[in-house]
This record gives C-alpha cells, sequence and structure tokens, in this order.
C-alpha cells in the first residue's frame, strides 16, 4: 500500500492504493523528466492509449528541446479548445448543459468507470494552488503518468504546491481527473469536460489531453464556482501599471470578450518603419493617417487572463483591488508568423531562464523551438492556436502581489461602418461610461467581428456575462449581481470603452487602446472639467471626448465621433445605433425579470428599455464624478 503524503478525497485514496505506482510529485523538475520519460531512438515521447475496439490511439508526441518541452497533437481538432466541451454532471442550480441532458443518462456511470480506470495506470499526483495560495482553493491533480507533459502545463499554469511549500492544513477542495480513453469510447472523439460540483469539493473530469478546457478554462471554472459560494470574483481580463515619462503611474485593467484585446493591453505599441503610429487607414478611399509619439510608457505587466479579486485583498478605498490567478501565462502566437515580430516575446521564449511549455509549434528533439514556426492542421494550413507557456517570473517589468485599479476598460472588436453599409461599428476611439452602463457591457460581453478565436462571429453575438460565462458553472444572475456588487464597491474607479480593429470607416486594428492608454495615464483618473467631454448620440456609449491630445499630437474628431465622417453621417451612425439596442435588447432579456436579479439591476435595465439617456445612467450607482464643474 502506498503511502499518501498529504490529506486526499477518499475516493481518490481508493484510486492510489489500486492503482500499479503513483508519483507524488514534488518539483517541476521532476515533473518535466518525468514528460520525456520513454523516448524512441529520435528522441520522442509518444503519449498513447489502447482503446477497447480501437487499438492503440496515439494522442501527442513531446520532445525536449533547449528552451523547454515541445508537445504536439496528432489529431487537428486537439489542438484548440471545444467551445462546446463544458457539461455539469451534478444537480446544482446551473444555467449550463447538464450530462444527462447531452448524454442521456447520469454522470454516475461514467465517474465510475473513471476510477476504475485510473486505477490500472501509473499516476502521477500533483498538488496545486487553483488562484493563490492563500487565496484561492487547494487542489490536486490526477494524470497518468505517461502523459506528464499535461501535468507540466498544469502545475506551470495553475502554481505547483511544491514539497517545500505544502501547508500543514492541506485539504483539496478541488481534484482534476484525467482520462483520455473515454474521450474515444464514450463521446465518440470529441473534447468533454465534465463540472461535478458535491458539498466541499469540485471535481472536473477531464478527458482530452489539451490543457485549454481544463488546466486552464477548467481551473477557472472552480475559481468562480468558489466565489459564486462566498461573494467574489475571478475576473477575464488583464492588467498594466503604466508609468509615464513623468513617473506618475495608473493602473488600466482591461476586460472583454476573446479578441477584445485583452493580450494587446499589456503589449508595447506597433510602430511603422519610421518610427510613426499608424492610427488607421481608410476602407474607402485607402487615405493613411499618422501620428508622432517619441516616447511611450514603461508597461508594467500584472495579469493576463485571469485577475483574483478575492476579498482578503481589499481594502474598501473605493478602488478595486486584484492580483493574477495564474503563475504563468497560455499565449497564443498565431500572429507571430516571422523573426522580428513581437522581439521582446521571442528573446523570453528562445533563451528562457526556465523551462517553457510549447504546444502545437514545429519541434526536432534536441533543437530550439521557434514561436514563429507553427504546426500545419494540413498542408499549407498553420495551425491557428499555437501556445507557449511562459512563467509569469520571467515577463519582463511583472508586478507580484495585488494593485488598485484605476480604470477599468472594456474592449469590443468592431466592423467597418459605412453610409453604404452601416454596423454597430460606431465607438469612437474612447468613450467615458458611467458604472451603471458599465456593468450592461459586462452583462452583454458583445465578442463582435472578425474574432479569430471564434469560427463563427457572424453579426454580433455575446460571450456571456462578464465574458467569463464559458468557462462558469453556475447561474448567469449570481454572476450578474456579484459583478454589480464589485461595481458598486469600488465608486472610485473610471470606466471607458475602447473599440478595436474599426472605428467608423477607419481600419485601426489595436491602436486605439494603445493611444488612449498612453491618454488616460498622463491624466490619470481625475474628473474632467465642463466641456472635455460630449454625451455620445448613442446613449448606450456614454461620454465622447471632446479633444483627444498626447504629448501635443491632436487626433481627429472623426476618430472620436464617428458620425463625424463623411463616409458615415447620422443616418448611418444612427443605424448602427439601433443595430446595438437590438442586441442589447436581446442579451438584458436573459436578466430582466429574473426575481433573483438584484433590484439594482433591474432599474438599470429599465433604465435602457426605457430608452435612458446618458445623465439617467450617471444617476443610478453614487461614483465619483465623472465630469466635476469646480475641475
Amino acid at each position: 500500500m502506498q503511502t499518501i503524503p498529504y490529506v486526499v478525497p477518499e475516493e481518490l485514496s481508493q484510486v492510489i492504493e489500486a492503482c500499479p505506482s503513483c508519483v507524488f510529485a514534488e518539483s517541476l523538475e521532476q515533473l518535466c523528466d518525468l514528460a520525456v520519460e520513454h523516448t524512441d531512438a529520435a528522441g520522442w515521447h509518444t503519449v498513447s492509449y489502447d482503446v477497447p475496439g480501437k487499438g492503440v490511439i496515439e494522442e501527442a508526441k513531446v520532445c525536449k528541446v533547449t528552451n523547454g518541452y515541445a508537445a504536439n497533437y496528432l489529431d487537428p481538432y486537439m489542438r484548440r479548445r471545444d467551445p462546446n466541451c463544458m457539461v455539469i454532471g451534478d444537480e446544482k442550480p446551473t444555467n449550463k448543459t447538464k450530462f444527462k441532458n447531452r448524454f442521456g443518462e447520469t454522470f454516475d456511470s461514467l465517474r465510475q468507470d473513471t476510477f476504475e480506470w485510473l486505477k490500472t495506470q501509473d499516476l502521477i499526483v500533483l498538488p496545486f494552488a487553483a488562484g493563490h495560495l492563500g487565496h484561492g482553493l487547494h487542489a490536486v491533480a490526477v494524470v497518468p503518468r505517461n502523459a506528464a507533459f499535461f501535468a507540466v502545463g498544469l502545475a506551470m499554469l495553475q502554481g505547483m504546491i511544491t514539497a517545500d511549500q505544502m501547508p500543514e492544513d492541506f485539504n483539496p477542495q478541488a481534484v482534476v481527473y484525467v482520462a483520455p480513453p473515454f474521450r474515444h469510447t464514450y463521446f465518440e472523439g470529441r473534447q468533454v469536460v465534465v463540472h461535478n460540483r458535491t458539498d466541499g469539493l469540485h471535481e472536473l473530469f477531464s478527458y482530452n489531453l489539451y490543457p485549454g478546457p481544463s488546466a486552464k478554462k477548467g481551473v477557472y471554472g472552480m475559481l468562480l464556482a468558489a466565489g459564486e459560494r462566498e461573494d467574489w470574483l475571478t475576473a477575464h481580463c488583464s492588467t498594466v501599471q503604466i508609468v509615464t515619462p513623468y513617473d506618475n503611474k495608473t493602473v488600466i485593467m482591461h476586460e472583454g470578450a476573446s479578441g477584445g484585446g485583452k493580450s494587446e493591453m499589456i503589449e508595447a505599441v506597433h510602430r511603422e518603419r519610421d518610427g510613426s503610429l499608424l492610427i488607421g487607414r481608410n476602407v474607402v478611399n485607402d487615405e493613411r493617417r499618422h501620428v508622432i509619439l517619441p516616447r511611450t510608457c514603461e508597461l508594467r505587466p500584472i495579469t493576463d487572463d485571469m485577475a483574483l479579486c478575492h476579498p482578503t485583498i481589499q481594502r474598501g478605498d473605493g478602488r478595486l483591488q486584484l492580483m493574477d490567478a495564474e503563475d504563468a501565462w497560455f499565449l497564443r502566437v498565431n500572429h507571430i508568423e516571422h523573426y522580428g515580430t513581437d522581439p521582446d516575446l521571442e528573446r523570453v521564449t528562445i533563451e528562457p531562464p526556465t523551462p517553457l511549455l510549447f504546444l502545437n509549434i514545429k519541434a526536432v528533439p534536441g533543437g530550439t523551438s521557434l514561436i514563429w514556426q507553427h504546426i500545419e492542421d494540413e498542408p499549407g494550413v498553420p495551425c491557428p492556436n499555437p501556445r507557449v507557456i511562459v512563467p509569469r517570473e520571467i515577463v519582463p517589468n511583472i508586478i507580484n502581489g495585488s494593485v488598485n485599479v484605476d480604470i477599468r476598460s472594456f474592449g469590443v472588436r468592431c466592423p467597418p461602418c459605412t453610409r453604404e453599409n452601416p454596423t454597430y461599428g460606431i465607438m469612437g476611439m474612447c468613450h467615458i461610461l458611467p458604472p451603471s452602463l458599465a456593468w450592461l457591457w459586462r452583462l452583454v460581453a458583445p465578442r463582435g467581428h472578425g474574432n479569430p478565436s471564434i469560427v463563427n462571429t457572424e453579426g454580433m453575438a455575446s460571450e456571456g456575462v462578464g465574458s467569463y460565462w464559458p468557462f462558469a458553472t453556475g447561474r448567469r444572475v449570481d454572476q450578474a449581481n456579484l459583478m454589480l456588487d464589485q461595481i458598486v464597491r469600488t465608486p472610485s474607479v473610471r470606466y471607458v470603452l475602447l473599440p478595436n480593429q474599426h472605428v467608423g470607416a477607419w481600419e485601426v486594428g489595436f491602436m486605439p487602446q494603445w493611444i488612449v492608454r498612453e491618454y488616460l495615464a498622463r491624466r490619470g483618473s481625475a474628473p474632467f472639467s465642463p466641456g472635455m467631454l460630449d454625451e455620445a448620440r448613442c446613449s448606450l456609449l456614454g461620454y465622447t471626448l471632446h479633444k483627444l491630445m498626447v504629448e501635443g499630437q491632436t487626433i481627429g474628431s472623426w476618430f472620436l465621433r464617428v458620425e463625424a465622417q463623411p463616409e458615415v453621417g447620422e443616418e448611418a451612425y444612427d443605424k448602427g445605433a439601433e443595430i446595438l439596442r437590438e442586441f442589447f435588447n436581446k442579451e438584458l432579456s436573459k436578466f430582466s425579470g429574473d426575481e433573483d436579479l438584484d433590484p439594482l439591476g433591474q432599474k438599470i435595465i429599465d433604465c435602457f428599455l426605457d430608452g435612458g439617456t446618458v445623465t439617467d445612467y450617471n444617476k443610478l450607482i453614487k461614483s465619483e464624478p465623472i465630469v466635476d464643474q469646480n475641475a
């Protein structure tokens, strides 16, 4: 009988006692060695399983490279997260698809079959902290030993609890079970992740080896479920401290659906060959507008995707405090197609001080994996989801610990809008939102135009409440209430809306958020003086800046007020505004009238339904004034 060095749930204890062998992981180095434990003559470790009725199926090949470890999936379908992979195995309240509804039976039988299969395998048991040690959940993962690369990824992302860090009171509140063969025997080759929420324990069963739905977003779901029980949030955002040339510091928390610019908010601004910034290209006449900004602010990244807003780090000073919920960043590098695209990231990934994990990137045993060399799904078609896991400790200028948020921004991908083709692409370069409107935007969380992460994006579609709804396990109304309570409790925070890809008839990429980032850092979160803001023609967009100037460079007014663009005009703008209103009406109907919705939330939705003005929205949540008559 194997000695278990810490407390584990009873059913896991039975699995460990019955399995042929079990490694209780104590360090990342140990896991890395196991990831390439059995290599062939060429240096490849093959992850395969003997599947009843199908024979041996190879899932992935892993090798050691000079800059870490590389794992590549043989089935192109396994190289990205299936958006329909999550189901709920329990009977607790949820708006998500239940296992019994999708598969016609309860999860109990498959759950037991999973335990029985794990009892036949050599296993790795990995203790980790979901969220942050001391501000999250104690958890363990149970992984087949031959799939140790998966354990490496999870340990890097979530923060493995090493032997010298193990708290005396360690008692797992969450368990991840990994059992890949059931993808073939039960789920017809599809990715499926089952959340099973029991009293005191959140079980996650991962029936595939791509870490996105389980080691990444599955653990996110565990944190969201814990927050539902304990009244706190894990936000879906990037966060950066911006230091101006005058040493002023501003923290921006950037939220939004996938493709909303979270990763770009912590990137340096992209310059033309002559050093200028291309504000945009007019899609009608091909005119280009540039601005000269000799010196930009210093960026100190804090979070890349998940931010823990735990009650123990809140200070009650009117601002929101957050910290990174992860130990490493799961970076997609599909936009890096050749050397020199992102010198900082290239430098970190080519010669890292600690090993990295590369997924869907070309590799040769003993060689160096390069983030611009993506594997192909088929000849001539590169995989759209190449990834690298980078420990945050090696990210340049990283800030550890918790920070105060000054400004919360929300990113929206916008299509071009013209007289001939009116769309919802009517957002100016920057909109200032009252807190009540900021909450509405987070309820509807539009994915928007040309999203590289989602296959079907025709028209406007919602990512769901908070933009993290795809990973949540409970009820949307509970998340809506938590977000509203968070906004009410932080009256000193400013809210802005930032479009990307297009501003009216101008193709702009992510330049609006980069320019506005420079502007907001220089002016801080102080109230605006009278005359600096105008109410937007569409009240859902709050206020527009009357003028935007950075380092003496003035941005044209047509980038701030789209209706002023001759290619758009007021009629096309108003048609776009109607598209926005119809989208909001559709999405808010999921919350309106719910008896469990906070009454203040219903009041805000009613303001929208009644055609409320910006002034009306301003009155609904008490906060520091956006415009101060004495400023």
